[in-house]
């Protein structure tokens, strides 16, 4: 059975579901899901799971990222990037580096930042870019995110050049719409690319375009790379046979005292990730050898 994570470079004008199609189509199985979502302008980095690695994508998604853009100056769109309508164009060409620097000063650390209103965040039940189409308005609430490092690298009027690591959930298109704003001048992305999320970066990522069904099973990573970021614990012969029967073994002083850790037999083989409670580690989501 075909099953294991997929560190893809999407290409520009695709939908993240439209990679996970494709994907579907190179390996002949359905079960494919994605660990966040990249706009079709955006390029780079999309982590997809496949087979049973998909019951992982939860601990991907949650990771830090990491973004290089181009925002435009001087135009403000209704989707906050280039793929929207231009609504409004003010001067630009006055804007200087120092302005720049001073200005992205107050978007590091912890923000609330309001996302677009062409995005796929839901309100009663509908996906904001549905009501915006429609021409519904309604009120965005703000959501809090932390951008961990926010960089400028090339300033080159009406364009500049951004490199952000932030936390999940973050709108890079809004940090764009919301700096062009401080600066008066308005902005939206005219470029985006993934570099990372977490420790997987674009240096490592496979084309999309060149995956195919002869070689995507040499590309699969093992599925537990899904969680190499949690603690590493290795449980003996006992501890594994109760873990896997559903029942719980003691937390001994030697083991972590992390929350989440991923568990091994002492075969080395994934056993899954198990949950501390009190004193014992619980199942939580376990993988049985194939064909038990």
């Amino acid at each position: 059975m075909i099953e294991g994570l997929l560190v893809i470079d999407k290409p520009g004008g695709m939908t993240s579901h439209d990679v996970v199609n494709h994907i579907r189509r190179v390996t002949g199985v359905r079960r494919v899901g994605h660990a966040g979502t990249l706009d079709p302008l955006a390029t780079g980095v999309l982590l997809v799971c496949v087979g049973r690695a998909t019951r992982l994508v939860e601990y991907l998604v949650g990771q830090p990222k990491t973004y290089v853009t181009t925002i435009r100056l001087g135009q403000t769109t209704n989707t906050y990037d280039a793929d929207g309508e231009v609504v409004e164009e003010r001067p630009a060409l006055h804007i200087t580096p120092d302005l720049i620097s001073q200005s992205l000063t107050s978007f590091r650390g912890t923000i609330q930042q309001m996302p677009p209103l062409y995005s796929a965040i839901k309100k009663d039940g509908q996906p904001l870019y549905k009501l915006a189409r429609r021409g519904q308005t309604t009120d965005v609430p703000l959501r809090e995110v932390t951008i961990y490092e926010l960089s400028l690298l090339t300033v080159n009027l009406p364009e500049i050049t951004l490199q952000i690591t932030c936390s999940s959930g973050t709108y890079v298109r809004s940090i764009a719409h919301d700096l062009g704003e401080a600066l008066g001048c308005g902005g939206h992305v005219a470029m985006l690319r993934r570099t990372a999320i977490g420790s997987f970066t674009s240096k490592e990522a496979v084309p999309l375009i060149t995956l195919n069904s002869e070689n995507v099973i040499h590309k699969l990573l093992p599925m537990e790379t899904a969680v190499a970021h949690l603690p590493y614990l290795n449980l003996n012969a006992e501890e594994t046979k109760n873990i896997q029967h559903g029942r719980p073994v003691a937390r001994q002083s030697h083991h972590p005292e992390a929350t989440l850790v991923q568990a091994f037999g002492e075969d080395g083989r994934f056993i899954g990730v198990i949950a501390a409670r009190h004193n014992s580690w619980q199942p939580h989501k376990i993988f049985h050898p194939m064909g038990e």
